[in-house]
């Protein structure tokens, strides 16, 4: 086989059949939308939605321009100029099979720290209608108890104390609208597409309250004028593994330095409210309604608090991948249970949508082998994930005398986990922004089974709830005595 050809806008047209490509002009493609976090998710669901549209011939004026803030952000710098911000989105189906489809529907990529004024002078320009966000969890900087802004973090300071430019997110976003304030602009949306309850409303209350505390007639401009749309986004995205770039050279004769891969399930549910028009989402598959909060709920307590039901204690049952854990029919009862039982009943009405048939969706989307989705990535970043995927599913069923045992097990199981020792003495890598105060409240385990959930900032006052300390002690000891699967066992036995 010839050498793969690498992927640039120059080599489009000698790309193998096979391989989609885009179908319109990319010169006549001009920039529309901001996007902040350009990872493996929003360059398998943001963009390949604007990409479908262009395709169509739609929103060529929409084109995306990404900026990366964080020091690690300068690989993605690297291999997006060098590929003229083109990449491979490969879908991974069950049978083996592959799909790949060159995206372009990203135009240009900023390193912020690169040159902070051209990503401002790009957040400011008219033509730029929409900012986007997929920044994670712990970009929204919510302190996890009382729910407010979070100030600490060394950017932030610097943003809030003045006298250079813009460093974090925030403060970029922060600086555009007051430059467009200033010069007549109207106002950008910014759109969150992170896995949030009210992603929309989160990014309002922190951007805003970092707003007040630079500049309070600012603040109160933005929030009258800018608007804060919420989103359920889905696809499960894992990480680009060596063996998915090798395997696009060698299955489709394409080298690109960062492809992306996914599953093929996709969904999004976007409220309508912009301030400046948005692209036509609703042609392509975009579910655009009045209200996300049913569909956000279901997602993130029976998808993503599923992830960590089977994540950690599939680790210390020696598995390492999601699909080898929902091809194991003890741990895939146990998902259906805590879906169906202590999930499902916290849910309000999902309009159009059979529970059911999404409980068992999850579980064939969960054992795709070509995913190769690593519970690795699962467990990391906990503290950001069950204080706000689990933690109310246990708060609603203690409060309407619902079932949660099974939560408490899953709770239980990453405290487990975040002793940092698997059942056969192998070292965990504990990958958390907290990592330091969560390693040392599960080594104080020893001498305290409480000390895990006495953190108020992640468990609120679950430590003080004997229904619930009652379950959890029983299963943290069960997990240091017998093990995850014996665990798993005795829990399905009754």
């Amino acid at each position: 086989m010839s050498d793969p050809t690498p992927l640039s806008a120059a080599t489009l047209d000698g790309l193998p059949a096979e391989v989609a490509r885009p179908a319109y002009d990319r010169s006549a493609v001009t920039p529309g939308m901001v996007h902040f976090g350009v990872g493996g998710f929003f360059r398998a669901h943001q963009a390949m939605y604007l990409d479908r549209l262009m395709n169509n011939g739609e929103n060529l004026d929409f084109g995306i321009v990404g900026v990366g803030t964080m020091p690690g952000d300068a690989r993605m710098r690297d291999a997006m100029k060098a590929q003229d911000c083109l990449y491979t989105l490969i879908v991974k189906h069950p049978d083996g099979s592959r799909d790949a489809t060159v995206i372009g529907s990203m135009i240009d990529y900023l390193f912020a720290p690169d040159d902070p004024q051209a990503v401002l002078d790009r957040l400011a320009d008219p033509a730029t209608r929409i900012v986007s966000l997929t920044v994670t969890e712990g970009g929204y900087h919510v302190n996890q108890v009382t729910g407010e802004f979070d100030p600490k973090g060394a950017a932030l300071e610097a943003d809030l104390a003045g006298g250079g430019p813009p460093q974090s997110v925030f403060g970029f976003i922060t600086e555009a609208a007051r430059m467009r304030r200033d010069a007549g602009i109207p106002p950008f949306t910014v759109m969150s597409c992170d896995n949030l309850p009210g992603n929309g409303d989160v990014a309002k209350k922190m951007i805003l309250a970092f707003a007040a505390m630079k500049d309070a007639e600012l603040a109160d401009y933005m929030r009258a004028n800018i608007p804060f749309p919420n989103s359920m986004v889905d696809r499960i995205t894992p990480v680009t593994a060596p063996a998915d770039i090798d395997d696009l050279a060698e299955r489709f004769g394409v080298a690109d330095q960062w492809p992306v891969v996914c599953e093929p399930f996709t969904q999004w549910v976007l409220e309508d409210h912009f301030a400046a028009g948005r692209p036509a989402y609703d042609n392509v598959g975009v579910q655009i309604v009045e209200d996300v909060v049913p569909y956000e709920l279901m997602k993130l307590r029976l998808l993503n608090a599923s992830h960590q039901a089977l994540c950690y204690l599939g680790y210390l049952s020696g598995y390492r991948y999601a699909h080898e854990v929902c091809q194991d029919p003890l741990f895939v009862e146990f998902l259906l249970d805590y879906m169906e039982n202590e999930g499902s009943p916290t849910l309000p009405p999902v309009p159009g949508v059979d529970l059911d048939a999404y409980r068992h969706q999850l579980i064939e989307r969960f054992a795709n082998p070509e995913v190769r989705d690593t519970l690795a990535r699962l467990c990391a970043e906990s503290s950001d994930r069950i204080p706000k995927w689990l933690v109310p599913v246990i708060k609603i069923n203690l409060a309407n005398g619902g079932q949660f045992d099974r939560s408490a097990l899953i709770v239980a199981s990453w405290a487990r986990y975040a002793e940092g020792r698997d059942e056969q003495g192998e070292p965990i890598e504990v990958v958390d922004r907290f990592k330091e105060k969560v390693m040392a409240a599960a080594a104080a385990q020893a001498g305290d089974d409480l000390a895990f959930i006495r953190d108020r900032d992640f468990f609120g006052d679950l430590a003080d709830d004997e229904r619930f300390t009652g379950a959890y002690r029983r299963h943290l000891a069960s997990l240091h005595d017998v093990g995850a699967r014996t665990t798993l066992e005795n829990a399905a036995a009754g």
